[in-house]
């Protein structure tokens, strides 16, 4: 957890757990920024505590974070949430790996306020920095389409779409091979509530076997694992 000399209003709070992708965004919001105090959080835990500690106007959050519980990959929805529920005057900005509209949606409806991809050029991660911040909404242009085409019933959502956020992280565990057991440590549930969860989401993608939710999860880019290679490879 890092921070530059204090400077006036209210500071900038960077969420990620890779430091080398908290870099490239220091470098890119001090070249292209207002010049507000910039603090580094490798977890959600520092991001909670940092924001206890100090006034912070706007938290730029990666989606998919280390958990709450410190075990293996969790959706940044959680933390959002949770920034939400407890400091309710900051602004929220996604950082997100991910460019399908459906997580656009869940962070959105998780209370965030913009959202961007990692492969958006600095000018536009600026524009959206100073849009969000302002008070407005931002969403990536190439993004913005599909998602009022969804809101508006204009488009088909695919699926998982129609799953809970748990269920999804569920199933993305299940995509990138881990145990019922090893989910629920993982996510502090029982096996039992586990198996619960999988046999929901059988039946909402009507799909018969774990084979097929492997599969599906597959076709829909939904591995995990996929995206912290990618980032951890972001220069």
């Amino acid at each position: 957890m890092n921070s530059h000399p204090r400077r006036t209003g209210p500071a900038l709070l960077l969420v990620d757990d890779h430091t080398i992708v908290r870099e490239g965004l220091r470098r890119i919001l001090e070249t292209q920024g207002d010049g507000r105090q910039i603090i580094e959080a490798g977890s959600g835990f520092q991001a909670l505590e940092c924001l206890r500690r100090q006034p912070i106007g706007l938290a730029i959050v990666d989606l998919s974070m280390p958990g709450m519980s410190g075990l293996e990959l969790m959706s940044g929805l959680e933390l959002i949430k949770r920034i939400r529920a407890e400091h309710p005057q900051v602004r929220l900005l996604v950082l997100s790996m991910h460019a399908e509209e459906q997580y656009a949606l869940r962070a959105f409806r998780a209370g965030a306020h913009g959202y961007v991809t990692k492969d958006t050029a600095s000018a536009e991660l600026a524009a959206a920095v100073g849009k969000v911040a302002a008070g407005g909404a931002y969403i990536t242009a190439s993004l913005a389409e599909r998602v009022v085409q969804q809101l508006n019933g204009a488009a088909q959502a695919p699926l998982h779409a129609q799953l809970s956020d748990r269920e999804l992280e569920v199933l993305q565990r299940i995509v990138a091979g881990q145990r019922p057991t090893e989910i629920a440590a993982a996510l502090h549930l029982s096996v039992k509530t586990v198996s619960t969860h999988k046999s929901r989401i059988q039946e909402k993608l009507r799909l018969p076997s774990t084979a097929a939710l492997i599969r599906y999860g597959l076709e829909q880019q939904l591995d995990p694992r996929k995206d912290t290679d990618i980032e951890r490879g972001t220069p």
